[in-house]
């Protein structure tokens, strides 16, 4: 770690807002300090309530997050924002804006947004939003808003990262809704309707109600459906009303406490993952046995199949 990287973690944990943006751009870019500094908070990890909001694009997403936030601050939370955006071809950052959408918030210490880019992730969630969540937590905050990109079939990590995933769709929403039915039966604890002022709202919520009384689970918990405009602030409170009901719900059932061991056990298995990976392919025999397979395949003398399992006997043989 830097000689003040102490310095770093100890004003992290005291809810330091320059200590905090400093360590999520290390943790972002995967410096060398950054495992360290995870490993050193995690204690302090697993007290903030993680809320996901995810939907289809134009839905109202970032609208409706803005409005949540507002709504939490004036309670008096300390809230953490991580906006997921897409990335830019040129640069891979984020394209949109830090404090865009929040512009009605004063500058204060119990409020921080971060935008990340999601950099070609298939599930919508930057590759280490998690971990930008367990630096947010650690630093004293009460709720943690991570908004993704979109939804789909295949966006199922969002769910793994957060207590309460909100669906965010709109009256438009229908071929949406049924190209990715499976996936949002299995992501969603609370959805939404916005924009429930245009024509087929109603009949959009009942679809949506429909579905997911043919796909209930046997957790006890009953999605509900708002129709609500978070532009203009109808019907929120209802929605605000399902998200403490959902976090009553996790928490009285033990869901809430386990969220952390299971993102744990997941980042484990990540972090295994790339160690044996680093370990198999930065070895010269490795890269040298990995040219010939190539020259091999490239003479129609061997396929991909039987290269890669004489590779891993390999591997295995020598006690890797």
């Amino acid at each position: 770690m830097q000689p003040n990287g102490h310095q770093l973690i100890d004003g992290l944990l005291r809810g330091d807002r320059a200590s905090l943006a400093r360590a999520i751009s290390f943790v972002e870019n995967a410096a060398p300090s950054s495992m360290k500094i995870l490993d050193a908070v995690y204690p302090r990890t697993g007290k903030a309530y993680r809320i996901g909001v995810t939907g289809p694009p134009g839905a109202g997403k970032s609208t409706l997050v803005s409005r949540l936030v507002g709504e939490l601050w004036s309670e008096g939370k300390s809230i953490g924002v991580v906006a997921v955006d897409p990335s830019s071809p040129f640069t891979r950052g984020a394209l949109l804006g830090d404090r865009v959408r929040f512009q009605e918030i004063p500058d204060d210490p119990r409020f921080f947004v971060r935008s990340m880019a999601s950099r070609g992730s298939s599930g919508g969630l930057a590759f280490r939003t998690g971990e930008v969540c367990d630096l947010l937590d650690a630093s004293g905050k009460d709720v943690l808003v991570i908004e993704t990109v979109g939804v789909g079939q295949s966006e199922l990590d969002g769910a793994a990262a957060v207590h309460t995933t909100v669906v965010v769709l709109v009256p438009e929403s229908g071929d949406e809704v049924q190209a990715m039915k499976a996936g949002l039966m299995e992501i969603g604890d609370v959805f939404t309707v916005n924009k429930a002022d245009r024509v087929g709202a109603d009949r959009m919520a009942r679809c949506v109600e429909e579905m997911l009384h043919l796909g209930a689970g046997g957790d006890g918990w009953k999605a509900p459906v708002v129709l609500l405009s978070a532009l203009s602030g109808d019907s929120f409170p209802l929605f605000l009303d399902a998200l403490r009901r959902h976090e009553d719900h996790i928490r009285k059932s033990g869901d809430f406490a386990r969220l952390k061991i299971e993102r744990g056990r997941a980042k484990i298995e990540e972090i295994v993952e790339r160690e044996r990976n680093r370990e198999f392919w930065k070895r010269s025999e490795v890269e040298c046995s990995f040219e010939e397979a190539l020259a091999q395949l490239a003479g129609g003398k061997t396929t991909p199949y039987r290269e890669a399992a004489r590779m891993l006997d390999q591997f295995r043989r020598e006690g890797k």
